[in-house]
């Protein structure tokens, strides 16, 4: 056999070579991507390849200066990096779809899950007026969000508020993207505005729980709009927006522990002390006029839960499994502690306590969901149903005021706890999914210092705008409204005929 016929052999195996792998190539990597058309680089590399290895088969003597003609066709790692800099994200179906499941879910925690949970709460008289409240309460701010709530907290700004330049969110249209935790990855931003709306919603909602019974309908809005102005949207743009305070000192709060929870635990106590106590607190028994709804409630708050933890990963990855788990072990390490501390020390568990203690849970896991193992959850959910029971009782006598359905002593004490233990349960050590460099107390330092502005800036903006209100249009219904009770007072229908 010549040489010559060797080398046309082997030419001619390469191109066989090439076209197969380029057939076999979509078919192998089909299941990780989506198939797209080439770009115009990798075609002219592909086109250069192919050409190079036809002119071998038809003149060996070119074989010798094949190889590098092929090699110069490519592309270079430096041109290739800067191609897929200038490529445009990736939005993903799956994404996208997840969001919006996620929003429903944050929804329903709100309407029908908080109104059933804290109309439950109270007695019957009253029931209609908390879910008035409540509904209300949310879909002003939701409207509020879209108006200006949206660009303060999150469009540009500086280490305090957003800006303005999306008002009525302005700018903002269907191509518009918002950037997620994987780089090169987005989502639609018009389901990013949805999806914190009603966090700010349900943030502002979990408020009226404290002041419940007594307090004037047109009160509670106004309240509601200047809470939600100076103190919701610049402990949110702090926290989690780009250029805010706490999150370039590196504080971790994956779903809302500081911006939802403890915001709305300390503006809730600080309600209950301007409002004054109820009517017969401390001397009769204003007991729940409906546990199973509250029950009911408490459930689908759980439900709606994995949608706010896992949801705010804002993409349908690990991540979001991660928070997804650790939302359902640590409420119900939380149940069973709660139950258990309660049986201790009154001698039976009860459903109040248990539904008590799953809300528990879930305040205390939301600031640490996405960084946590799942024995850190199950930790954090054991020591939140414990110190919440010492909150509603111990703690509460201690404060001396009327919350009246415990808004500071769950969702106040349980952020704190949550957001302290973020800084330990997040470290590798311990199964979390920082690295080596990780130091917990360097972290704890960090989330302390977000836990104390979160407190005093709350009370701070709370304790202004209800003596505004007290002095101007008074905070509390008269005393013959209150003994009738606010359905009919306030809103004149009942809940029961």
């Amino acid at each position: 056999m010549t040489l010559r016929t060797k080398t046309f052999r082997r030419a001619a195996f390469a191109v066989l070579l090439a076209f197969g792998l380029t057939a076999a190539a979509p078919l192998v990597f089909a299941q990780d991507t989506p198939a797209a058309p080439p770009s115009s680089t990798e075609a002219t590399a592909a086109t250069s390849e192919v050409g190079t290895a036809e002119a071998v088969a038809a003149d060996p003597a070119t074989s010798e200066t094949a190889a590098p003609a092929a090699a110069v066709a490519e592309p270079a790692p430096a041109e290739e990096a800067a191609a897929e800099a200038e490529a445009p994200p990736t939005v993903d179906k799956g994404d996208t779809a997840w969001m919006m499941v996620a929003t429903l879910l944050v929804t329903l925690m709100a309407v029908p899950g908080l109104a059933l949970f804290y109309g439950g709460l109270v007695r019957s008289k009253n029931m209609l007026s908390v879910l008035m409240q409540v509904l209300t309460v949310f879909s002003l701010i939701v409207v509020l969000w879209a108006v200006y709530g949206y660009s303060l907290a999150f469009v540009g700004g500086g280490k305090i508020f957003g800006s303005f330049d999306a008002l009525f969110l302005q700018g903002i249209t269907i191509d518009s993207l918002a950037a997620t935790f994987t780089a090169g990855v987005a989502i639609p931003e018009l389901i990013f505005v949805a999806f914190q709306s009603t966090f700010a919603g349900i943030t502002c909602a979990l408020i009226v729980g404290a002041f419940a019974e007594r307090m004037k309908f047109s009160a509670v809005l106004i309240f509601s709009v200047i809470w939600f102005t100076f103190c919701y949207i610049p402990i949110a743009h702090m926290v989690w927006a780009g250029p805010g305070y706490l999150f370039t000192l590196g504080a971790i709060d994956f779903a809302g522990g500081t911006v939802v929870h403890i915001n709305a635990g300390v503006a809730g106590l600080v309600g209950a002390y301007f409002v004054g106590k109820r009517l017969g607190y401390g001397k009769e028994k204003l007991p729940p006029h409906n546990l199973t709804l509250t029950m009911v409630g408490a459930s689908l708050l759980w439900v709606g839960w994995f949608g706010f933890n896992a949801g705010s990963n804002l993409e349908a990855t690990a991540g979001a499994a991660l928070a997804f788990i650790n939302t359902l072990m640590a409420t119900a390490a939380a149940v069973l502690s709660w139950s258990l501390v309660e049986a201790l020390f009154r001698r039976k568990a009860s459903m109040l306590g248990a539904a008590s203690g799953a809300v528990a849970g879930l305040v205390a896991i939301t600031p640490a969901c996405g960084t946590v193992g799942v024995m850190g959850a199950i930790i954090i959910g054991l020591a939140a149903g414990a110190l919440c029971f010492w909150g509603v009782s111990g703690l509460k006598r201690l404060l001396g005021a009327d919350d009246s359905l415990d808004v500071f002593g769950v969702h106040g004490v349980g952020g704190i706890l949550g957001a302290l233990l973020t800084g330990v349960f997040s470290a590798g050590s311990l199964g979390g999914i920082k690295g080596d460099d990780y130091s917990i107390a360097a972290q704890v330092m960090i989330q302390a210092e977000a836990v104390a502005i979160t407190i005093v800036w709350s009370a701070a903006v709370a304790a202004v705008a209800f003596f505004l209100i007290k002095v101007t249009i008074g905070l509390r219904v008269t005393e013959e409204e209150e003994r009738e009770g606010l359905d009919i007072a306030s809103h004149g229908e009942s809940a029961y005929s």
